[in-house]
Order: structure tokens, then C-alpha cells, then sequence
């Protein structure tokens, strides 16, 4: 029975076709027939994280509702294609070359049916898992909403430098993330608004907890309806794959140790995009004949 393999075949396909510019895009899916697990090829972001957590420099409220306002039209995407992300935190959180962020890592991601996932299984960071997770009665939860606490958890660290919820033991963290109310630091001072919305995707009920078209109308997020987000239908089209593409969605490669040791010896001789245009590549590899790339990307993948 060839179904659960076809099916994660399919998510790939649709994987590698997504096309947003909040999200990362995925180049390339390696198998090594030798090992277990399958390594995913995703765009080269040189500039890394949009913020280290802890931090003592945390983002201003308007450089945060920049940044959130990319996190919520890329989480939008992704739950529009079924897609649920489950780790969603600043280290996830890739800065482009355009300057805005693009979620990065649906490693752990779920592709669901119907209206949303009911997900039992936990993934995830325990500084960002929502209370439901860690219920003792494991009843399935929803996947949007998990992803909604994840960004209230990621909003507050933007402007705060810290999570909402922690201890270095996971019981403890696990108690609090249940019981503990939000308590916001005395500095920085931030607005009412922001606190609202931020109160509001921690709620421990899921079934109430905010959804992610009432946080894009939220006044924080729209500054006073002034500044609004894109409807769904205006940033957000179906990708459709053709059995072809699910059938090449994964390459077989005998070796992968060969492609990483291919990709240590890139690294140490260039750190340029490896996935640029092949226009600009054709050019620079005329001038400089060393530094060229192979077309198929394999060789210069994941660095």
C-alpha cells in the first residue's frame, strides 16, 4: 500500500510550487536510498533570523507590526494551502534580500483536509507550544490555532526580547504556559492596542483565541484601519500539481554525503546566493570561470 509515501510525495509537490513572498521558498528535496529522512533544499537567506531571543535590543512597535504583518499574510498562505507550520519563532523568521521576513522551516508542518487539522501529536519549541499541547486529556486540537498562540508568543518576543512564558524546566515552563496569566514588562512601555492583540493570541482557550482574519483587522495590526492587509483572495492562489510533478517531487541521489561535501567546499569559497537568476550566474560565470554553479542546484544546495 503506496499511500502514506504518495501522499508525503504530494505535500512535497506542493511544497516546492508555493510561491509567496512571506514564506521561504523550497529549491529542492534530496533521498538518499542509504539513509533515513529526506533533506529539503530551502533558499539561501544570507541575512539571517529577523531577531535573537533573549535579547536587551528588542524591535520597536512599528518595526514589529512590520515584521508581523509579513508573518501573518505568510501564515495565512500556508493554512490556505493546508499547510500548518507548528514552529513558528523568531529563528524562523528569515530576513529577505527585500528587506521583509519569510517564514522559514515547515520541517514539522502538517498538510490537513476540510476546514482545518485536528493535529494530537506535539512538535514544536516548549517556549512557543500552546496550553492545549500539553493537556494531560490528549483530545485533538486545532492546527490554526496552535499556530496563532506561536505568533502571539513570537509578537511578544519582537518587542519585549523575551517569551511571555519560561523556565528551564519543562514541567515548570509546561505549568505556567497553562496557568500563568500574560504579564507584560514595565519596559518598554507599548501601547494598549498591542497589548490587547497580544492578550488576545494567548488566550489558553483555543476556541476562542483570536483567528488570523480578525487579527488582520485588529487595530494594532491595520494602525486604525489606516494601513490595511490584503485579502485572502488578493495574496493567496491555488497551487495545483500535476501527477508528474508529485512522481519527480522527491531526487534520489546514491550519495548525499558527496552534495555535502560539495557544499563545504562552496561555503568556504563563496557565500553568493547560490539560487540567483540564471541570467546574472551566466554572466559572472563568463568573467569568472571558477565560481560557476551547476544548473541543476544540487551542487550548491542547503548551504
Amino acid at each position: 500500500n503506496m499511500q502514506p509515501l504518495e501522499r508525503v510525495y504530494r505535500e512535497i509537490a506542493i511544497l516546492k510550487k508555493l510561491d509567496h513572498r512571506n514564506v521561504v521558498k523550497l529549491v529542492e528535496v534530496l533521498d538518499d536510498p542509504d539513509e533515513d529522512g529526506l533533506h529539503m533544499a530551502f533558499e539561501l537567506m544570507t541575512k539571517g533570523p529577523v531577531m535573537e531571543v533573549p535579547t536587551d535590543d528588542p524591535l520597536t512597535e512599528d518595526q514589529a507590526r512590520f515584521y508581523f504583518r509579513d508573518v501573518v499574510l505568510g501564515t495565512e498562505y500556508l493554512h490556505y494551502h493546508k499547510i500548518i507550520h507548528r514552529d513558528i519563532k523568531p529563528s524562523n523568521l528569515l530576513l529577505g534580500d527585500d528587506g521583509h521576513v519569510k517564514i522559514a522551516d515547515f520541517g514539522v508542518s502538517n498538510e490537513f483536509e476540510g476546514a482545518d487539522a485536528l493535529l494530537s501529536s506535539t512538535a514544536g519549541t516548549p517556549a512557543f507550544m500552546a496550553p492545549e499541547m500539553i493537556s494531560e486529556q490528549q483530545q485533538g486540537f486545532s492546527g490554526k490555532a496552535l499556530d496563532v498562540w506561536a505568533m502571539g508568543v513570537t509578537l511578544f518576543c519582537f518587542v519585549f526580547g523575551e517569551c511571555p512564558f519560561y523556565d528551564e524546566y519543562v514541567v515548570s515552563l509546561h505549568n505556567k504556559i497553562k496557568n500563568d496569566p500574560v504579564e507584560f514588562p514595565e519596559t518598554p512601555q507599548v501601547s494598549s492596542e498591542l497589548k490587547d492583540l497580544i492578550t488576545k493570541m494567548l488566550d489558553k482557550n483555543p476556541a476562542t483565541r483570536i483567528l488570523i482574519p480578525e487579527i488582520k483587522l485588529h487595530p494594532w495590526v491595520t494602525e486604525n484601519s489606516s494601513n490595511p492587509l490584503p485579502l485572502e483572495e488578493e495574496h493567496c492562489t491555488a497551487v495545483e500539481v500535476t501527477d508528474e510533478e508529485v512522481q519527480n517531487s522527491v531526487k534520489l541521489i546514491p550519495s548525499l554525503s558527496a552534495v555535502i561535501l560539495v557544499k563545504s567546499m562552496l561555503r568556504k569559497r563563496s557565500f553568493s546566493n547560490p539560487f540567483e537568476c540564471q541570467g546574472r550566474r551566466a554572466e559572472r560565470s563568463m568573467s569568472a570561470p571558477g565560481d560557476r554553479c551547476s544548473g541543476d542546484h544540487l551542487s550548491c544546495c542547503c548551504c
